[in-house]
């Protein structure tokens, strides 16, 4: 009887260890510091190239696809800026400041304020792209990533990876890189 009891506490406890590292070995770790280019988690890598249909090697910023991967599914709350519910302008808030350092205003219709135009061909990963949802301008804001796809908030299905030419595109409105606010200031004065 003692046997066939410390058996079962045994089994118990290993299954909840192993439950409890494969729940966190699907959580992607941002590495290294904001503006740092990091090499991606190799599944990381597989699931994003796959989902953008990219090559694995085109994937190379590990910490925003780290980023992407911890916010994926999230849902959308306005105003919201945690895991409970987050909005458009709050994902590219955090996306800009802990992928790239860059610290942007808070809210869409000031960060348009913030970029540099760019022709839609030109985007580089890390642009922001803006739509005029509702009759209203600059409304939603996402981030432009690789291959004609943005990563946003939607008010429907949270955070999400959509192709930027798919079914918001009539509502696109701008999109260019964001400008140094610091060097923009220093060189003004």
């Amino acid at each position: 009887m003692m046997f066939n009891r410390g058996f079962k506490f045994t089994c118990s406890a290993f299954c909840f260890l192993v439950i409890l590292s494969s729940c966190h070995s699907r959580k992607a770790v941002m590495k290294g510091e904001p503006g740092e280019i990091v090499q991606p988690q190799a599944s990381i890598a597989d699931k994003y190239s796959q989902m953008m249909s990219v090559n694995k090697s085109d994937i190379q910023n590990g910490r925003l696809y780290a980023f992407i991967d911890q916010w994926y599914g999230t849902p959308y709350k306005f105003g919201g800026l945690d895991k409970d519910g987050i909005d458009c302008s709050g994902l590219v808030l955090l996306l800009e400041q802990q992928v790239y350092g860059i610290t942007l205003p808070r809210v869409t219709s000031q960060q348009v304020t913030v970029i540099k135009r760019e022709y839609e061909e030109d985007l580089k990963e890390g642009d922001l792209v803006f739509f005029d949802f509702d009759g209203k301008q600059f409304s939603h804001v996402g981030v432009y990533l690789q291959n004609g796809y943005i990563v946003h908030a939607s008010s429907t299905k949270g955070v999400m990876i959509v192709p930027l030419h798919g079914g918001m595109y009539k509502y696109f409105s701008r999109c260019g890189s964001v400008v140094d606010t610091l060097t923009t200031s220093a060189q003004a004065q």
